[in-house]
């Protein structure tokens, strides 16, 4: 049984100010048929319910399997849409936390969430859900910005994926690569990054090469954990199915029948991105990840080889290039606060 709302009235809800002309006000009640989600729906103490009325402004009473919304006609609107939503996550069996909420309230400003969420095509004829299916989870897009990504990364043979940290660049890339590797529409999954520090000499690391490298390629392992059991990971390590390496090892190769990912792009110079795409082979797809804004290439004054490649190469047929915005971050909505702070017209 869900619980009743612990709140007294809407007025005890943060709302934003009324502008001086009359608001509509709408009423509206839902019903939920499987009464086991409505526990991870409402979450504990009705926290999921309260997220969505904070940053809405409505007012939402949960009452057995019956939820009815009241407030402005277009926030009842939007917070009907999201409720469904979150309720149809869970019913795929898919997580639902304080993020994938705050992503499908950010998409439900958007005019097409039923598209971005159905992946219904222009027309509307219908179609299979935007989705990655891997091992260990079903991921699905949690903002517009990446429902274009995902499409991108199976359609365009190389892949520039621009924007701050936090937007899902690396992690859906990393995921869609796992996918093809294990139906085997290709054969070996490459991950690079250069091996550039973050404003920092950390001077000798001791060890030997894979120890010396590993340190920056640390979130590469982080999301093929992720996405596959660690067993798997490291069987197909050792098998080389799965290889990661900095950039300087690619020279001299071509990479056929392979999902390459380059990581942290913006610290490449023109040079070493140039190697780099022309190591491209048959059967393969590209994905060059990085932050423009972000660049850690030691002196200064060179140029970054992703900034130079995308001035060369956007709208050459085979090539998809994505930004991402502040608005595109999924991790906790502070994180997009702060992207905008650092990164705002005044910045």
């Amino acid at each position: 049984m869900a619980r009743k709302p612990a709140r007294n009235a809407p007025e005890a809800l943060s709302r934003p100010p009324v502008p001086n002309r009359e608001v509509r006000r709408a009423r509206t009640e839902m019903s939920f048929d499987n009464q086991s989600l409505l526990i991870p729906l409402f979450g504990q103490f009705d926290a999921n319910l309260v997220q969505v009325e904070n940053r809405l402004g409505v007012f939402i009473s949960a009452r057995g399997d019956r939820v009815q919304i009241e407030g402005p006609e277009d926030g009842v609107a939007r917070a009907r849409d999201v409720i469904t939503k979150m309720y149809d996550r869970l019913a795929l069996g898919q997580d639902l936390d304080a993020g994938a909420i705050e992503s499908l309230i950010a998409m439900s400003d958007e005019p097409t969430l039923d598209g971005i969420m159905d992946a219904e095509p222009a027309g509307g004829r219908g179609g299979p859900p935007i989705m990655i299916r891997t091992r260990r989870k079903t991921i699905v897009p949690r903002s517009a910005m990446q429902a274009t990504y995902m499409r991108s990364l199976v359609r365009d043979d190389i892949i520039f994926a621009l924007g701050p940290a936090g937007t899902g660049k690396t992690y859906l890339a990393v995921a869609q690569a796992v996918a093809q590797l294990i139906t085997g529409s290709v054969q070996r999954l490459i991950l690079s990054r250069p091996a550039v520090e973050a404003g920092e000499k950390l001077g000798f690391l001791p060890g030997d090469m894979k120890d010396k490298v590993d340190p920056y390629l640390r979130p590469l392992y982080d999301a093929l954990y992720d996405c596959m059991p660690p067993e798997q990971v490291e069987r197909r390590l050792a098998s080389g199915e799965i290889e990661i390496a900095p950039i300087a090892f690619m020279r001299g190769r071509t990479l056929a029948d392979a999902f390459v990912i380059l990581d942290e792009a913006q610290n490449t110079t023109r040079e070493q991105m140039k190697m780099f795409l022309t190591r491209f082979g048959q059967n393969s797809r590209m994905v060059v990840c990085g932050d423009p804004r972000q660049v850690d290439i030691p002196g200064g004054d060179r140029m970054s080889g992703l900034a130079d490649a995308v001035e060369k190469l956007e709208g050459v047929e085979g090539f998809g290039t994505i930004r991402f915005t502040a608005a595109d971050v999924v991790r906790h909505p502070i994180v997009g606060r702060i992207v905008e702070a650092y990164e705002g017209p005044d910045a």
